[in-house]
């Protein structure tokens, strides 16, 4: 068993722990953790939207933009006018990358609002074009049909949604046939 250990330990050479001080400058960052925060989305002075994450890092890279992480997940809850919630999105993770303006929901997201509510495990919201976008996802509307929805595109209200193929299930009330 000693013969073993003395082998690999011997395999790494000068030039090897010359490569990883390198690497471990290169990667030098400067965190700010916040805990318990509340984010509060406004466009024209009217507030569109609230978040809560348990934690905020605002992340400085020694090289690059500034980016936001939520490691614990995020709740945000869409406002109208009279600040009523008319939906949320929820998920375990999320990251605010402020150079492009996007931020990423990832793992357990959920959308929910009147009209529909969105599974998916990745959903970006890019705040240029005010829209999201997610790879795939299931779309289910309070009837119960559902459609299981690749390439899924949506306003950010998500009054409506695309999506470029999928499958699902819907139905149709007997009544709009009389």
């Amino acid at each position: 068993m000693l013969c073993v250990v003395q082998l690999s330990l011997s395999s790494c050479g000068d030039d090897d722990l010359k490569k990883v001080a390198k690497l471990s400058k290169k990667v030098s960052l400067d965190t700010n953790r916040t805990l318990g925060v509340e984010i509060i989305y406004s466009d024209s002075a009217k507030v569109k939207a609230k978040g809560f994450a348990p934690v905020l890092d605002k992340i400085t890279p020694a090289s690059g933009a500034m980016f936001q992480e939520m490691p614990k997940g995020v709740k945000i809850q869409f406002l109208d006018d009279k600040l009523a919630i008319t939906g949320s999105i929820t998920s375990d993770y999320a990251i605010m990358k402020e150079a492009e303006k996007l931020t990423i929901f990832k793992r357990n997201v959920v959308v929910v609002n009147q009209s529909l509510t969105f599974n998916t495990e990745e959903l970006t919201w890019d705040q240029n074009k005010q829209m999201f976008f997610s790879p795939k996802g299931i779309v289910t509307r309070p009837d119960g049909s559902f459609a299981n929805a690749v390439n899924f595109s949506a306003p950010q209200d998500f009054s409506y949604y695309t999506a470029g193929s999928g499958y699902g299930e819907t139905y149709i009330d007997e009544k709009l046939g009389e």
